[in-house]
């Protein structure tokens, strides 16, 4: 507490006012803070501490309408009507053995000053470094301390938030330190970023560096692994068994289609029946014919009529009437080839047949005539010319079918020969694949 005279109305009240404490600021490298107390600041003209007046130095000192004054290592609100009477200053009263003012000493005419740390007549503490000024001494502590009455108290830098990440104060300094994935900067206070990337990060194939991390990535047809920096493989195969029409092969980054034998792929995963007649790759001999099958060929007899019929042309065969064993038997049979894939949906149209000549008023029907014992197969006629060969049950190859169509006609129109039958058949050789493409 400071006691002051107030003069007010030709009045002398006495009056008590708090001192104000002077509003620090942050330290900065070269601040020291071991010179003088809070309110002061050394003066190096003078090597002296110097009170602050801040009344000058903080904007607004004093709210409400009041008024400041400036006070010894502080400063005075009071009412603007007020005034501030200063008390006088001691005077320092020279002795008889020392006639020199406090802190000095006679030396012939004049008093010089006394080095009290030359003298070792200070009282700094141990930690502290005496320095000698004009008519007294002061105490200064060492770097990373402050004064506090005669005591040397460690600055919690750390506070003053120099550093950007963390700080760690320790006595007398303090340190800065990063978080994971940052480095100190030149400045050793600022934290840059590392690029763990060109540090040689884990990472198996390909590595992106972010803001404090980096992250691991994997070329195509690879995934990341639950460890996030291990790219495995991908098995395509297993993720759908369409991707191949027949056999997925899975590889490192990819996957190929492979198709069997007698077939070649065509793009990346179709397979295309290889027609080994037309390249020239089979081994049928010159009185035979080829026959292109899926996967395969057939190397057929280029005369396939059996007695008592007769080769009339390429694939047709003729039983003369004048042979008695020709009476129940087709006219004409005429020789195809087909093949068709195994585990075909069914019913399933496989062949149609068809009349290449009719005679007027004729009446027209098919059948199979042999060749299905197991009812595999029907006949929907379409018309009196056509009909469709179907097949009723999946089947699976490899098998080989051979069927003999028959078309029965029957003409009342015939003048020489009431209800006059004919009939041709067609004889279908069907090649069942193994595979279902």
């Amino acid at each position: 507490m400071q006691g002051a005279c107030v003069s007010v109305l030709c009045m002398c009240i006495c009056v008590s006012v708090l001192l104000h404490s002077a509003i620090s600021q942050p330290p900065t490298e070269s601040d020291t803070y071991t010179e003088c107390t809070d309110g002061y600041h050394w003066d190096l003209q003078t090597e002296h501490c110097k009170d602050i007046n801040e009344c000058d130095t903080i904007p607004d000192a004093c709210k409400g309408g009041m008024k400041c004054f400036n006070h010894y290592g502080g400063y005075l609100c009071l009412p603007r009507s007020a005034s501030v009477i200063p008390a006088p200053e001691p005077a320092i009263t020279p002795t008889e053995s020392n006639p020199c003012p406090l802190g000095y000493e006679a030396q012939d005419d004049s008093c010089v000053d006394i080095n009290e740390c030359e003298r070792e007549e200070d009282d700094c503490q141990p930690s502290q470094q005496c320095i000698n000024t004009l008519g007294a001494f002061t105490c200064q502590c060492p770097d990373g301390y402050r004064k506090v009455g005669t005591e040397c108290i460690d600055i919690d830098e750390c506070r003053y938030r120099y550093c950007q990440h963390r700080c760690v104060n320790v006595p007398g300094s303090f340190s800065c330190q990063c978080e994971p994935g940052f480095q100190l900067a030149g400045n050793n206070r600022s934290c840059i970023d590392v690029n763990e990337c060109e540090m040689g990060a884990p990472c198996s194939q390909r590595c992106y560096n972010t803001y404090g991390t980096f992250l691991c990535r994997c070329d195509q047809g690879y995934e990341l692994d639950a460890d996030g920096l291990t790219c495995k493989d991908i098995n395509e195969c297993g993720f759908s068994s369409f991707l191949c029409q027949f056999q997925c092969v899975n590889e490192p980054g990819k996957f190929s289609c492979v198709c069997p034998e007698g077939y070649q792929l065509q793009g990346t995963r179709l397979c295309q029946d290889i027609n080994e007649c037309e390249t020239g790759e089979h081994q049928c001999t010159e009185a035979q014919t080829c026959v292109n099958i899926h996967g395969r060929y057939q190397c057929v007899e280029e005369n396939r009529c059996q007695e008592p019929y007769v080769q009339v042309s390429e694939n047709r065969c003729v039983c003369p009437v004048s042979k008695p064993a020709c009476r129940d038997l087709p006219f004409s049979i005429v020789h195809r080839y087909m093949s068709i894939t195994s585990e075909r949906s069914v019913p399933s149209d496989v062949f149609q047949i068809q009349a290449t000549s009719v005679s007027p008023g004729a009446y027209n029907t098919f059948r199979i005539r042999s060749g299905d014992e197991n009812g595999d197969f029907y006949i929907r006629q379409i018309n009196n010319i056509s009909a469709m060969l179907v097949l009723a049950r999946a089947v699976s190859g490899p098998r080989e079918y051979t069927l003999d169509l028959e078309m029965v006609s029957v003409n009342p129109l015939n003048s020489y020969q009431s209800n006059y039958q004919t009939s041709s058949a067609l004889r279908l050789s069907i090649y069942v694949g193994p595979y279902t493409f």
